[in-house]
């Protein structure tokens, strides 16, 4: 989820709490993989787990704290109970920590500094008053444009005002109060995506972004924006401005506003109050792109796309089946393989008998002669007895 671009190092208060994706709050503690960067004078009733955290002057934390990174705590900071630092630690005069202090890199501490349960470094420990980040900056820039170091100095400078990092940081405005009970903030609020938040959200006004979990109710003097799929279990209220309801979302209480926008897939456990303007749409109500959505657009494309080309396949298939080979002889003109082996079986048998005429015709060809020398022979017997009866003694 894209946020708007900040200058989280100047000295005026910030502008805006911000929430980045996947942000939880797990038994009291708010964990986050980006930077904390909370503003002077806030309270925090949680524990703190983030990359880098930095506190302005006066902030009370009622946990512990845990850096990956670097902790920086201004003056007059109190906290509760632990503070774990990952890299280097800085804090200013007069801070109080409840529990011990350890840190992994340099130790850089001010004066009238009171930790409770002790402290260890595996770096060095400086005892000094370190100067603020925004001083800081300054007297690195001056030293490098001093020295003639001008590309140096201008990618120094924009590293640290690069607003396009991977990871956008937690910001908390000056003045607010966080706990496990309500968030109360004098400013607008952003959440971002896959979010899950306990207690009630107070802020200028409010935008959730998607599959985001809030544990509370929704209230802001203006626009109030839930996006997709995300479930809100309270009330969700505006004073002066729109309700904008998303796809998929699950209100559990009510809704009350001057003009609600409710998305056609959304779901309302309770009332629907509007005073101007009640309507229903189909739209995305946030702004930035939906990744999630756009890839599951893309899967559902490969699907209709890979199943088109096997219906295609299969309807090819049974015209090549269906229709007749240019080799092949109509089945109806073809003798059956029964039909013919009957033709063939009497045209054998025809020949047998033909065969067998042919061999007895033969004999009686043979047999015929023989009579007839027979009967000759008879005929010449009997003339000579008559020749022979004739002839006087």
């Amino acid at each position: 989820m894209d946020f708007t671009d900040r200058d989280v190092l100047r000295s005026t208060p910030l502008e805006e709490l911000v929430i980045p994706d996947g942000t939880t709050v797990e038994e009291h503690d708010l964990v986050t993989d980006s930077d904390v960067i909370v503003g002077g004078q806030s309270t925090v009733e949680f524990g703190v787990r983030g990359n880098n955290v930095i506190a302005g002057e006066r902030t009370r934390f009622e946990g512990h704290i845990e850096a990956e990174g670097d902790c920086r705590l201004d003056m007059w900071c109190d906290v509760a109970e632990d503070v774990l630092v990952g890299e280097d630690a800085y804090l200013g005069e007069r801070v109080h920590i409840g529990g011990e202090l350890k840190v992994a890199g340099d130790l850089d501490i001010g004066d009238d500094v009171d930790i409770d349960e002790g402290f260890e470094a595996n770096g060095w420990i400086v005892i000094r008053n370190p100067m603020p980040t925004i001083v800081f900056l300054f007297v690195y820039l001056s030293h490098l444009l001093r020295i003639g170091e001008e590309d140096t100095a201008e990618d120094v400078l924009a590293a640290a005002l690069d607003a396009d990092r991977e990871a956008q940081p937690l910001l908390v405005p000056r003045g607010t109060h966080v706990s496990d009970d309500a968030w109360r903030v004098s400013a607008p609020a952003r959440i971002g995506d896959d979010c899950r938040l306990h207690g009630n959200l107070r802020a200028e006004s409010l935008t959730v972004g998607r599959d985001t979990t809030v544990f509370g109710s929704l209230r802001a003097k203006n626009d109030l924006t839930v996006g997709r799929a995300s479930e809100i279990k309270g009330d969700v209220t505006t004073r002066n401005g729109t309700v904008s309801i998303g796809p998929g979302v699950h209100v559990w209480g009510d809704i009350s506003a001057e003009n609600v926008a409710l998305h056609e897939n959304a779901t309302v456990d309770g009332t629907i109050r509007a005073s101007n303007e009640m309507r229903m749409h189909t739209n995305s109500v946030l702004e930035d792109v939906d990744e999630a959505a756009e890839a599951m657009a893309a899967v559902a494309d490969n699907l209709d796309a890979v199943e088109t080309g096997e219906t295609d396949a299969s309807e090819h298939e049974q015209q090549a089946a269906t229709e007749p080979n240019a080799d092949e002889v109509d089945p109806l003109e073809q003798p059956t393989a029964t039909e013919s082996g009957s033709e063939t079986d009497a045209a054998d048998e025809d020949g047998a008998v033909g065969a067998g005429a042919d061999e007895a015709s033969e004999q009686q060809e043979a047999t015929t002669p023989t009579a007839e020398t027979d009967a000759a022979d008879d005929d010449d017997a009997q003339g000579s007895g008559g020749d022979a009866s004739e002839t006087p003694d």
